[in-house]
């Protein structure tokens, strides 16, 4: 990415900074030119005197305080030579976590300046002692000491920025200051119009980079703030933008409606009517597919708002003009749960040329890995002479032997279990660019959607459509009422013996073995306390030894049974002849048994919340009521329980995710990290600064309809590819 920076930002810091610090921040912050430690910006700003609240301070983790000195003493140490010097800091708030203990080894400078009423600037790692938090040997820089802090400083914010235990905030400062004073910033192209510039009042480059390092007062650090995150706002939406007149540029198949073909014939049948929504969206997909350019449009919707039917009727409008569509889901219980269930909704449409079949009707194939021989070579010459209209698979669809006869229409079902390259493997299938519809039942809000989705239309079904049950959902705690771990399998039975059937989900197959790490909880295999969780494996033998589970009949399931294994569970569970079904997360998707109305989700706070908003949505779909209970061994406060209270409070999809986004953090909504981790936006938050994006979404929209190519806007369209690296831009096409 170097060698593609302008010459004044891709300098090495060496040339800047000297070799010795450009060293140190290459090492450990990982900056190696002018741009990296411009834009490395401050996390936060302190006012001077102001003292950091010590009861808010993270375990475990590097942290920047401002502190004051309550007591110092130094002794010697008894094994060996030297000394230790004790030092106890506090924020004056009082109360049991107002102070910090801090120890330092041989600090003879520690100990002769930090004596009681120092100001002081504290940066080290947290962590306990004897139910006291503490920092061993941590950096420091004493406030009021001029050599650091010039006359100027009491009325400046201190910026604080994300630091190491290797190198202090300060350090990052100091840094900067140089950095700032060599770097000629009317050498650096900005990426933001001039006139957009002028209407909003916003800083020049160099004056945003001088007032968010070093800000004269918290307004000026604002202001520059504000200037960035439009700044990455209007690049995001810009190369959106740009993508959805590429889109609306190329040249599709038109598949306009055919009066009185299979569309007309399918509905006639349906035994119910479309809720409103489906209706809306589904005359918005006859006329983007009726267009002769492509459709892209993501389809989101609450669990059971009835995707699959509108994706279906999309799909038989393609096949009545001549095409094929094909369905790409991510596992194969879910690829055969869609090949049943459309066949199921179709009958004898989807057998032409079949005994009993519709002869004016159109086939269904499935293809996956597990189907093999002659059943495979079946299903591959349905596809390539179009006897097929309907494919449905998993990425075996993407194999090079798979030859379309024509497809006109991809339906991707659960869209972020699939990357970029997967999808255009699928498209290049196609003679010209095929419509796309995009399915995901985990509802994202409208903020993430114009900034990660934002080269795609999108339709939202909320309406649950009539006979929908609704699903109660209770947190178990067992820390406080053990007794209910035995009710809840008296519970199950009941349920049973109504003729119903149960759900157990489990984090773990067995020991040390997930389904899936990436789903769950950050931590460790076993739960704060050293209690193993959950797994498949134990719970099974652990029911069938239960006296009130006799004679229930239990069946497994999980991602490392055989194929032909999780096929034929699956159908016994769906066909009634098990009663309780004990998983992993491999039915959080897709999977409908109508007559599962409980569902026990084990060690919940293992998940996630949309995650356990997917799972519940596997019961109550057959219009009896459902329930789910979410156990947990966790004490009552334990922050992991606000996702479970959360859960249990709604089943509003988009409330929830609004809730997932603000209790795990953004995450790194351009790539593959999902929630919590390092965010590759570095200010722009899109739950919190909505106005922004919208804004930049208006102006980006402008700017391509002036200059679809940005030949007028040299400046924006280098920091989009500086921006959008290819790992980045992949995953902005996933969409």
């Amino acid at each position: 990415m170097t060698d593609r920076q302008p010459p004044e930002l891709a300098l090495p810091l060496e040339r800047r900074v000297g070799k010795r610090t450009a060293n140190v921040l290459e090492k450990h912050l990982g900056l190696r030119t002018t741009a990296d430690l411009l834009n490395y910006f401050p996390r936060k700003y302190l006012k001077r005197g102001e003292l950091t609240p010590i009861a808010d301070l993270p375990m475990d983790e590097d942290v920047t305080l401002v502190a004051r000195v309550l007591s110092s003493r130094s002794r010697q140490m008894r094994a060996r030579k030297g000394s230790i010097t004790d030092v106890v800091v506090t924020d004056g708030l009082g109360g049991r976590h107002s102070s910090v203990a801090l120890t330092f080894f041989n600090a003879y400078r520690a100990a002769k300046e930090l004596t009681p009423g120092t100001l002081a600037m504290f940066a080290g790692k947290v962590s306990t002692y004897r139910d006291s938090l503490t920092l061993t040997n941590p950096e420091y820089v004493l406030l009021g000491d001029e050599s650091e802090f010039d006359a100027d400083a009491a009325r400046r914010p201190v910026p604080v920025y994300p630091a190491t235990a290797k190198v202090a905030s300060w350090r990052i400062r100091s840094a900067v200051e140089v950095l700032l004073d060599s770097v000629d910033f009317d050498r650096v192209p900005d990426p933001v119009p001039a006139d957009i510039a002028i209407r909003d009042r916003l800083y020049s480059l160099g004056d945003a980079y001088r007032n968010i390092h070093l800000p004269d007062e918290f307004e000026t650090a604002l202001k520059a703030q504000d200037r960035f995150r439009y700044q990455e706002a209007l690049i995001l939406q810009t190369a959106l933008a740009r993508r959805r007149a590429q889109a609306a540029a190329e040249e599709a198949t038109a598949r306009p409606h055919k009066p009185g073909a299979l569309l007309e014939r399918f509905d006639a049948s349906l035994p119910f009517t479309l809720t409103a929504g489906q209706r809306e969206v589904g005359e918005t997909l006859a006329a983007e597919l009726a267009a002769d350019h492509p459709m892209n449009r993501l389809l989101q919707g609450e669990v059971g708002s009835g995707k699959t039917l509108v994706a279906l009727r999309a799909m038989l409008q393609v096949i009545d003009a001549g095409g094929q569509a094909a369905l790409l889901a991510p596992t194969e219980v879910l690829a055969g749960q869609h090949y049943d269930s459309i066949r199921r909704t179709l009958g004898p449409l989807a057998e032409a040329g079949m005994l009993g079949g519709d002869a004016e009707g159109t086939r269904a194939v499935l293809l996956t890995g597990s189907v093999t021989g002659s059943a495979r070579r079946k299903a591959l010459l349905d596809i390539a002479s179009g006897e097929a209209g309907i494919i449905i698979g998993t990425h075996a669809l993407l194999s090079d032997e798979v030859q379309y006869f024509d497809l006109g229409l991809i339906v991707v079902d659960e869209q972020h279990r699939f990357g970029v390259e997967q999808r255009d493997a699928l498209r290049s299938r196609a003679v010209r660019p095929p419509h796309l519809l995009v399915m995901t039942a985990t509802p994202i809000p409208r903020t993430v959607a114009m900034t990660v989705f934002g080269d795609l239309e999108t339709s939202v079904l909320r309406e649950l459509p009539a006979g929908r049950a609704p699903i109660s959902t209770h947190m178990v705690g067992l820390a406080e009422h053990p007794a209910w771990g035995t009710r809840i399998w008296e519970r199950a039975k009941e349920e049973i013996d109504a003729g119903r059937q149960v759900y157990v989900v489990c984090p773990k197959i067995g020991d040390g073995e997930s389904e899936d790490p990436a789903s769950l909880e950050p931590t460790a295999d076993d739960d704060e306390e050293g209690r193993p969780l959950a797994s498949v494996q134990q719970t099974v033998q652990a029911l069938a030894s239960l006296p009130v589970l006799s004679g229930v009949r239990i069946g497994t399931l999980h991602g490392r049974l055989d194929p032909e294994e999780k096929s034929a569970t699956m159908a016994a569970f769906a066909e009634g002849r098990l009663d309780l079904l004990v998983s992993t997360t491999v039915i959080e998707v897709g999977v409908d048994v109508h007559n599962a109305t409980l569902m026990v989700i084990q060690d919940a706070d293992r998940f996630g919340i949309s995650q356990l908003h997917q799972l519940r949505g596997r019961v109550g779909r057959g219009g009896l009521p459902g329930t789910c209970l979410l156990v947990t061994q966790l004490e009552p406060g334990h922050p992991s329980r606000d996702r479970l209270q959360a859960v249990a409070s709604t089943t509003d999809g988009f409330a929830l995710s609004q809730e997932d986004l603000k209790l795990r953090r953004e995450g790194d909504i351009l790539g593959s990290t999902q929630s919590g981790g390092k965010s590759t936006l570095k200010l722009l938050r899109v739950i919190k600064d909505e106005p922004i994006i919208e804004q930049a979404r208006r102006d980006a929209a402008a700017i391509i309809e002036h200059d679809a190519q940005l030949g007028d806007y040299p400046e924006l369209a280098e920091a989009i590819e500086l921006y959008l690296n290819p790992e980045k831009e992949a995953f902005l096409e996933r969409g």
